[in-house]
């Protein structure tokens, strides 16, 4: 893994956990990780619901738009978590791959989307904790 590791979230609109999970590693590990989202069907906008649960926590993700998954974004990855997308994702050798079995926020409301978003942090975190450590937690 390079200086800076690249992770891929993909589902399958790109609407919901992914965008959420690109959120919440953007915002905890900042620069020390490279970040991209895409979807194997990807849909017309991100998911209300949850750009509303991600304000409520303080992290705009309003203006992000789905974006189709290409093997460049996977070949360009490190890391690549997948979240409900079955095999769509392409699988390249020497690529870690990861999958986060997690609850489908489409078509739910914010109260149903707030469990997911707080799972998906969770699984950030930890994911931060293996491939970026912040420098004090690299050198405790």
């Amino acid at each position: 893994m390079a200086d800076k590791p690249s992770v891929l979230f993909v589902c399958v609109h790109n609407a919901g956990r992914s965008q959420m999970a690109a959120a919440w590693l953007t915002h905890l590990a900042g620069d020390r990780v490279e970040v991209r989202s895409a979807g194997s069907n990807p849909g017309d906008r991100v998911n209300p619901a949850a750009v509303e649960a991600m304000a409520e926590v303080g992290i705009g993700i309003s203006a992000e738009t789905p974006k189709i998954l290409t093997i460049d974004a996977v070949c360009e990855s490190d890391v690549c978590i997948t979240m409900g997308c079955g095999d769509t994702c392409p699988v390249f050798p020497g690529k870690r791959y990861l999958d986060w079995k997690l609850d489908d926020p489409a078509g739910q409301g914010v109260e149903a989307v707030r469990p997911i978003r707080d799972e998906i942090k969770t699984l950030v975190e930890g994911l931060i904790a293996e491939i970026a450590p912040a420098k004090s937690e690299a050198t405790a």
